[in-house]
């Protein structure tokens, strides 16, 4: 069959063919099948043509992924398996990219460990999750997690605590370390980490007076007398007020 024309289209090249097909192809396949030099094509030119023309659209597809963001190799193999690449094209297509650089999971962990203590404030064991989410070797997660040395690690769980202490105005002591346990854990960091820093957490109830009285005002609705009194101290020890407070505003309070 003969090539009628190519002409240019956008980035891209539009083959017309004497049987009314028309390709649609990038520059890598005009150079890789020399057609601008060529007036005919047999019908095993047109199968690879189209071949590698599928073959460099997926390609071009994941050299962009990449040129807007850093991405492991699991994420480009998860992708083009996502649009139904072929593992051996899949394969050829990575093997590339990381034989130029462009994919290259121990600098792909550096960056990402790097923006994690630059933009968050997550600990080590969230960041490990995540990577080896991302099938990276546990090597590289290894070295890369070394930057989180003692002093940064206290750093964040201050600043984490410290922000939650700042919009602290109904919680106990007792609730906002059994709370604050919880969220630390759930941000990456080791229990004895959290307990060293929540340790030295203290804080006076006292300031919860109206906290108690709204739970007061709610049970004195259904009960009176001795029951609203031990109803009261089970609700009360339940958020975490001591004793001796709980004494205190009864006799202050309750009737």
């Amino acid at each position: 069959m003969k090539i009628k024309n190519i002409k240019k289209k956008g980035n891209k090249y539009q083959i017309v063919l004497d049987n009314s097909e028309d390709l649609i192809v990038n520059d890598h396949v005009l150079i890789n099948n020399n057609l601008l030099y060529k007036n005919k094509i047999t019908a095993k030119d047109l199968d690879q043509i189209k071949k590698e023309a599928v073959y460099y659209e997926h390609y071009s597809k994941v050299l962009n992924m990449l040129n807007r963001k850093k991405r492991s190799q699991y994420e480009i193999a998860s992708y083009l398996n996502k649009n139904n690449v072929s593992q051996e094209e899949s394969d050829k297509i990575i093997n590339h990219l990381k034989e130029i650089g462009f994919i290259n999971d121990e600098e792909y962990a550096e960056s990402y460990i790097n923006d994690k203590i630059g933009l968050t404030l997550d600990g080590p064991y969230k960041i490990k999750k995540e990577l080896e989410e991302k099938h990276i070797d546990d090597t590289y997660i290894s070295n890369v997690l070394e930057i989180f040395t003692d002093d940064l690690i206290d750093e964040k769980i201050d600043r984490l605590i410290n922000k939650k202490l700042k919009t602290n105005n109904k919680d106990t002591e007792y609730i906002f370390k059994q709370k604050m346990s919880l969220y630390l854990s759930n941000m990456g960091y080791s229990k004895d980490d959290i307990y060293s820093h929540l340790d030295s957490i203290k804080i006076d109830n006292k300031h919860l007076e109206k906290e108690m009285e709204k739970i007061y005002e709610k049970l004195k609705q259904k009960y009176s007398g001795y029951t609203l009194q031990n109803k009261l101290k089970q609700k009360l020890y339940a958020k975490g007020f001591k004793s001796e407070e709980i004494n205190d505003f009864i006799q202050k309070t309750v009737h």
